[in-house]
């Protein structure tokens, strides 16, 4: 008999690394280290990823589509947004990033910058 967890991964091996490597870059990111997730488990932990994952972090991905610049992959639709395969999976959870990590228009929503939200504001 196998479970899942919240974020729609079993509970095994595959859940672990997602853990491993989220709070891992958490932890990298926020000291502003540069650290590279490997290929192959970074691929593991974003092909894990869906609806529920979103759902269980809260994220508003409406009318956004994820693009990574450094590997084949994509989530979501609409607007694209594109960014390293960590930094989306960091989105996916989430996390806010630092101005310039991403690219889009939709970018602001998920690292603060100055964006669209301007637009309504009168002028």
């Amino acid at each position: 008999m196998s479970s899942s967890g919240p974020r729609g991964q079993s509970n095994g091996t595959s859940g672990l690394l997602s853990h491993d490597v989220i709070h891992g870059l958490d932890i990298t990111v926020g000291l502003g280290l540069d650290r590279q997730v490997p290929a192959d488990r970074l691929r593991t932990v974003v092909d894990g990823a869906g609806p529920k994952h979103v759902k269980y972090f809260g994220v508003d991905l409406d009318g956004v589509e994820l693009h990574a610049t450094d590997m084949d992959w994509t989530f979501g639709s609409g607007e694209p947004l594109y960014g390293t395969g960590q930094d989306l999976l960091l989105v996916l959870c989430g996390r806010r990033l630092a101005p310039g990590r991403l690219r889009g228009d939709a970018g602001y929503r998920f690292s603060g910058e100055p964006g669209q939200e301007a637009s309504s504001e009168p002028g």
